[in-house]
This record gives C-alpha cells, sequence and structure tokens, in this order.
C-alpha cells in the first residue's frame, strides 16, 4: 500500500501575522496608537467612536478605519465629524485581516496622528481570531444582549485589553447583571480594563478617553523627532 504524505499546515494565520507586523512597525515608526475595536452588530461601535471624537476634539489627532460587510454609512458618520475615514467592505467577509488595513492605510495620511481606530465587521468570534497590527484590542458589549457572552465568546473577552459595557442606561428596563459581566470578564482576563459607558447620555465616557490618552502620551515617546 503506498502511504500518501499530506502536509499539515502548522498555522493558516501565519501570512497574516506577517502582514500584521509590518502594520504594527509602521504604526510604530510613526508614534502611532493603534485599537482594533470589536463587537457584535448593533452593540455601539461607531456610535462610541462618534463620542470619541467629539470628547477628543482639541486633544488627539485620530484617523479611522471602518469595516463592515457592504455600504459606507459608518465611514461617512466619521467623516462628517472631521475626521479622516476609510471605508473597507467585506463582501461577506466576517472579519478584517492584515492585507486589509495594509492597503487602507494609503488611503490615509498617518504623518502627526496620535491614534488610530480599527472598527472591525461586527461580530463576537472571527475578528478575534485575526492580528491586525494593533497595539490593543478592545471589545464593546451592550448589556441588551444579555449578561453571559462573555461565558459564550471566552477568546474575544480573554484577548481584549478593555472591555466597554454600553448601553448602562437601560439597565432599570432589561434583565441584565452587570456584575456577571464584570465577573466572567474577569475570570477570563483579570488585567482587562472595564468602562461602564452610555454612549447616548455620555455616562462613563471620561474613564474612556482618559485610557486612550494615557496610551497616546506613553506611545509618543516613540514618535520620531523632526
Amino acid at each position: 500500500m503506498v502511504q500518501l504524505k499530506i502536509p499539515v499546515v502548522q498555522n493558516i494565520l501565519q501570512a497574516n501575522d506577517r502582514l500584521a507586523e509590518a502594520n504594527r512597525r509602521r504604526f510604530d515608526a510613526l508614534g502611532l496608537f493603534a485599537i482594533n475595536l470589536m463587537s457584535s452588530p448593533g452593540a455601539g461601535k461607531t456610535s462610541l467612536l462618534e463620542r470619541t471624537v467629539d470628547g477628543l476634539a482639541g486633544r488627539l489627532r485620530m484617523a479611522v478605519i471602518e469595516g463592515d460587510l457592504q455600504t459606507s454609512n459608518d465611514a461617512e458618520r466619521i467623516l462628517k465629524k472631521g475626521v479622516q475615514a476609510v471605508q473597507i467592505n467585506t463582501d461577506g467577509g466576517c472579519h478584517l485581516d492584515g492585507n486589509m488595513i495594509q492597503i487602507a492605510l494609503d488611503s490615509l495620511d498617518l504623518e502627526g496622528l496620535d491614534l488610530l481606530v480599527i472598527e472591525n465587521v461586527g461580530n463576537l468570534v472571527c475578528p478575534a481570531e485575526f492580528n491586525l497590527g494593533e497595539h490593543q484590542k478592545v471589545t464593546i458589549l451592550s448589556v441588551t444582549e444579555g449578561d453571559d457572552k462573555p461565558a459564550k465568546y471566552p477568546l474575544m473577552f480573554q484577548i481584549s485589553s478593555v472591555l466597554i459595557v454600553n448601553k448602562i442606561d437601560l439597565l432599570p428596563y432589561i434583565d441584565c447583571d452587570i456584575e456577571k459581566i464584570r465577573s466572567q470578564a474577569r475570570q477570563l482576563n483579570p488585567n482587562q480594563d472595564i468602562f461602564e459607558v452610555s454612549c447616548r447620555t455620555g455616562e462613563g465616557l471620561e474613564s474612556w478617553f482618559s485610557w486612550l490618552e494615557s496610551n497616546v502620551a506613553e506611545k509618543r515617546k516613540d514618535r520620531p523627532r523632526s
């Protein structure tokens, strides 16, 4: 009997990781802090971005890469705020990858920027697997999604440096235990920063802004001097 040798792919993400590392080197060379913003659809990623642009106006210079299956709606919302934005349509793909980001960067003027936010495709599974070259991963969870999501989708919450629990203004009207969310998230990642916010009322957002400013200040130390 002839025995066939079948090659085993050790890491199907190796090619993506190489591209992501090139992206990160580019960010580092510019002293630019980059985050990967992830959530399920409707959790409030773009609303958070709009609030962040307004809250940090005059404090940080930022740009946004928007990821979605179709339409340029989210990028148009950010552009109206006077911030650079580029839209990536994945045509059905459930996540962004390093190559998409590399191409999108060529449509942005990165010189002098402090912060780059990559808004990933709405999904609590696929985006967790793909490194984009970002410095930190941030997950948004809205209280309307229920308090069991960290337990159901552990990888997303395990790898994120920050968990933003959004729509807390709705807590009096729904059955959601925010302490359960916090407890589950802490079990998965004890070092995770957790911010409880309402993008509608603005409650809790200053703590998020301060976190961004602190990380940007740290990255600025690496910015080449002109």
